[in-house]
């Protein structure tokens, strides 16, 4: 093995449950050994089902955020059976799709797990996000965005026989919890017998598992949430912090690592005083602006002199890590 081998293997080993570093912070700390005790103890799943459920229909936003909640649940001795659904048509461009789509659908390949490749049908999404073009993340358009791909999740269920829907975007700390459950609630509460599983899947232990899974597999790392607003809103955001825009696929990044590779690193992108800073900005233009062009260019001008410039301080966490 080459040196360099050596270094690359080294720096996943802990993505497995070893010490983490003196320098992890100490959430990481407690929360990994937390994870080992259980890993000692034969690995007992978290899960906790709703009543009676044995089937389980889990809406997939990406491998990503996947990872962990797929382990608890196929861990899990309550449940006979999960599979993955992937319906995201709010994705733009299909590059970036097709590259979320197979990079999902692999790694349940490799875990033995069904899934479910869903159509993509932009133009429907398009349609029904229309007059909502300009909402902040987190406003209604997201909330028509959860519905939709959670009521697509709900139908299939219904049609196949599954006591359950979930959905992976719960697990991110960029989503509203409680606005993503409540789509999931008002999905299922649409066929009769079909439950919404909620659970808490923003955990310490849940967010550093995550992390450790997509960078012991080295997950692609998107830059934005999905959609075109999104992309639009996230690189206008970036150009007023000088920041580099996005890029779509290939192996560099716009900014920060391309793939995932340290569970640490990557966790801190995702840390609460990030993801607040990140929403206060979006929700102050949205209000000052509206759908006027020109008033969102001005606003955006204000945050060029603000701290997150990394041609002056380096900062590069939280901005391209959804």
């Amino acid at each position: 093995m080459t040196e360099e081998e050596t270094k690359s293997n080294n720096s996943l080993t802990y993505s497995e449950g070893a010490k983490l570093p003196n320098t992890a912070p100490s959430w990481a700390i407690a929360a990994s050994e937390r994870l080992k005790k259980r890993r000692e103890e034969g690995y007992t799943s978290s899960c906790n089902p709703p009543p009676n459920v044995k089937k389980v229909l889990l809406h997939s936003c990406c491998a990503p955020c996947s990872g962990a909640m797929v382990e608890e649940m196929c861990s899990s001795d309550k449940l006979d059976q999960v599979v993955v659904f992937f319906y995201n048509p709010n994705i733009h461009p299909r590059q970036e799709y097709e590259i979320r789509k197979e990079e999902n659908k692999r790694f349940c390949e490799k875990l033995g797990i069904e899934f479910v490749d869903c159509d993509y049908d932009p133009e429907n999404w398009y349609s029904r996000m229309k007059g909502m073009e300009f909402d902040p993340e987190r406003g209604r358009r997201c909330t028509e965005c959860f519905d939709m791909r959670m009521e697509r999740c709900a139908l299939y269920a219904h049609e196949n026989g599954f006591d359950a829907i979930a959905t992976t975007n719960a697990t991110s700390r960029w989503k509203d919890a409680k606005q993503v459950d409540d789509s999931g609630y008002r999905a299922a509460a649409r066929y009769e017998g079909l439950k919404y599983w909620c659970q808490n899947w923003q955990s310490d232990e849940m967010t550093l598992r995550k992390y450790e899974i997509s960078a012991n597999e080295r997950f692609y790392k998107q830059e934005y949430c999905g959609c075109s607003y999104s992309l639009r809103d996230s690189n206008d955001w970036r150009k007023a912090n000088m920041i580099p825009k996005i890029k779509i696929g290939g192996d560099t990044a716009g900014l920060g690592d391309r793939y995932f590779s340290d569970p640490l690193v990557d966790a801190a992108e995702e840390s609460q005083d990030v993801v607040d800073e990140f929403f206060s900005q979006a929700n102050e233009i949205a209000e000052t602006a509206g759908n006027d062009i020109m008033k969102r260019k001005e606003a955006l001008k204000v945050y060029k002199d603000r701290r997150k410039t990394e041609k002056t301080d380096g900062v590069v966490n939280g901005l391209n890590n959804w």
